[in-house]
């Protein structure tokens, strides 16, 4: 398979995806990681200084997959779903052929990611499923699948922690949360972790599930009750 994960800045991919990128190269998967701005304002240092920084960071973090990283360099805080975006977007598609592109959801929280959402989901039209990933801490946003990540966080804390300009522990901590959750909500076994996503089914692709990774396992819920005349 292949595999397209767009991220609007360089930590994006890693934050809101990488148990599932994790999951799919365990299962032999071609991951393309491609960075839509060029996160040079993601900090108080000279912008091009950053912006080199932040590139290395991602690429350090892509390698851990052995994933090929692409950089569109747009101005970091200045994305809008144009002519511009769309058509880089839509080259990016046509050179990777992948069978899914995985980005930002279209109400997340920053103006960045919003804006790439539009051009991908404009720039993918029905070529290629687009599948949207969990908002910054999950509001207004409701999942309609899952995928089972307990076995990938240590290397989805390690890709996060490569990005040692953003102060990274402070996102390892609310992805692990938010994590947690998620598992939670599929009634998977304690100490779970699930990264969540929704689908909006377009004409031609209605069911996408052959494409994703396993999601936590179904567990029966039995209530715990007690027993009349039984202490406690």
């Amino acid at each position: 398979m292949q595999i397209l994960a767009l991220g609007a800045h360089p930590d994006d991919i890693e934050i809101f995806m990488f148990g599932t990128m994790a999951a799919y190269a365990a299962q032999g998967a071609e991951l393309t990681f491609a960075v839509a701005t060029d996160g040079a304002r993601g900090g108080k240092s000279d912008p091009a200084v950053l912006a080199r920084v932040r590139r290395e960071e991602a690429m350090a973090a892509a390698a851990l997959l052995g994933a090929a990283p692409r950089f569109l360099d747009f101005p970091d805080g200045e994305l809008v779903a144009d002519a511009a975006l769309i058509g880089a977007l839509k080259t990016l598609i046509r050179e990777t052929g992948p069978e899914l592109v995985i980005t930002h959801a279209p109400n997340d929280y920053h103006a960045d990611h919003r804006a790439l959402s539009d051009g991908v989901r404009i720039a993918a039209s029905f070529a290629v499923p687009v599948l949207h990933a969990d908002t910054m801490g999950g509001t207004g946003f409701a999942p309609t699948h899952y995928v089972d990540i307990s076995a990938y966080q240590d290397i989805k804390t390690q890709a996060i922690l490569m990005h040692r300009s953003q102060r990274p522990e402070q996102y390892v901590d609310r992805a692990r949360i938010q994590n947690e959750f998620r598992a939670g909500q599929c009634n998977a076994v304690p100490g779970s972790l699930a990264e969540a996503f929704r689908f909006e089914p377009t004409f031609p692709f209605a069911d996408i599930r052959a494409l994703l990774p396993p999601a936590p396992p179904v567990r029966p819920v039995t209530p715990q009750t007690n027993i009349i005349g039984e202490a406690g």
